[in-house]
């Protein structure tokens, strides 16, 4: 990691830039939005805790907030269905991680630009020229690349998805996979995949950060942002180029449901006595033991709830190919064939006592656990 005084130095480059927004600066748009000096700077404290920064970071992630229109973003759409957009820009209320996105200089999003067929194709190849070599591009979509030509045929000129996708990340400086399509082909790359989709990683042979969900979280992309604002590099990485601040533990270790998993203590279906009362939803279909993201302790929806929340299991849309290896959504892996994450071999979940022993992905189940289902099953 870069020292503070280096940090400061690269703070202090930014600031000399000019703004690439012509509209009010970030400081301007948060007042405007009813957001208090005091607010910012809790949610600098906040999102430096979450990047795993130590606390004397804080200022300097605020800075690197305000300095966000700073940082050139050319977005573009590939095979998906723009969800991870409209997550990020429908919010009814805006959070701060939010209005920090609208003002980053977005020089190319089909979603919310105005220019259409020959002026969008032209302010996308100006885009890229302007700012070659400094631009992050980030990528919703899978990547078509079947042998038949036409696939994903954008623009008056024709070109594929894949020749856009490429010409973009030749030139980019940093290149994030938004949502799992761009990650890992998401659910156009599922079975029989006529399309022949791909994760963006095998249009470039350039580090993708990869910031899977279905969507992810609006902190998850911010914080990527500034990940690369603070120390001009990339962030550490997991085995699928995931950031390790964000997607470090399994949904299961932080979930609010997990002393009901270590207590024997499971929803057996939908609507029985155990939903009510809040119990484990491993046992009707939960894969938050296979799975690897923060939606436990980000949320969704103005960070109030979350699919485990809200009575329905985990399906593991962060996971790479979870549309083929997740599925049927609402069932447990029981004793299925299953590769987990670092490619062990099959898991072996011991339906008969409700507890997966899971040892193959890490999660270990505490002894008192397998007693109190064992005898909550004699009961």
């Amino acid at each position: 990691m870069l020292e503070l005084n280096q940090i400061k130095s690269r703070l202090e480059a930014l600031e000399k830039l000019p703004s690439l927004k012509s509209s009010n600066s970030i400081p301007k748009a948060l007042e405007k939005a009813g957001f208090s000096r005091r607010d910012f700077m809790k949610w600098a404290g906040a999102m430096t805790a979450f990047l795993a920064l130590p606390a004397s970071f804080a200022p300097m992630v605020a800075r690197a907030a305000e300095l966000a229109d700073r940082l050139p973003v050319v977005w573009l759409h590939m095979a998906e269905c723009t969800g991870c957009s409209e997550s990020l820009l429908r919010s009814d209320t805006p959070t701060i991680d939010s209005l920090i996105f609208d003002y980053i200089s977005l020089e190319y999003h089909e979603t919310v630009m105005a220019a259409s067929g020959w002026q969008a194709e032209e302010n996308l190849e100006s885009a890229i020229e302007k700012h070659k070599g400094k631009y992050v591009l980030m990528v919703e979509g899978g990547i078509p690349m079947g042998d038949q030509e036409s696939y994903l045929t954008v623009g008056p000129h024709g070109k594929t998805g894949y020749e856009i996708a490429k010409a973009a990340s030749d030139n980019a400086y940093a290149i994030l996979a938004i949502g799992t399509c761009s990650s890992f082909g998401g659910i156009q790359a599922a079975r029989p995949n006529p399309s022949n989709s791909q994760p963006l990683s095998k249009v470039t042979n350039k580090t993708i950060i990869n910031v899977p969900g279905c969507p992810p979280s609006e902190k998850n992309i911010v914080g990527n942002v500034l990940q690369l604002l603070l120390f001009k590099e990339l962030p550490s990485l997991d085995v699928y180029n995931r950031p390790k601040w964000a997607y470090g533990l399994r949904i299961h270790d932080l979930c609010e449901r997990r002393g009901r998993f270590d207590a024997g203590e499971f929803v057996h279906h939908f609507g029985d006595e155990g939903a009510k009362q809040g119990y484990c939803l491993y046992k009707v279909g939960c894969k938050g033991p296979y799975t690897f993201n923060n939606c436990s302790r980000e949320r969704f929806n103005q960070h109030t709830s979350w699919p485990i929340q809200a009575g329905h299991g985990c399906i593991g849309c962060s996971e790479p190919n979870f549309w083929d290896t997740m599925g049927p959504f609402e069932e447990p892996m029981a004793s299925r064939q299953f590769d987990p994450i670092f490619g062990l071999g099959a898991d072996n979940v011991s339906d008969k006592i409700g507890i997966g022993v899971l040892t193959l992905t890490g999660v270990a189940v505490a002894a008192h656990a397998v007693i109190a289902s064992m005898k909550k099953n004699e009961e």
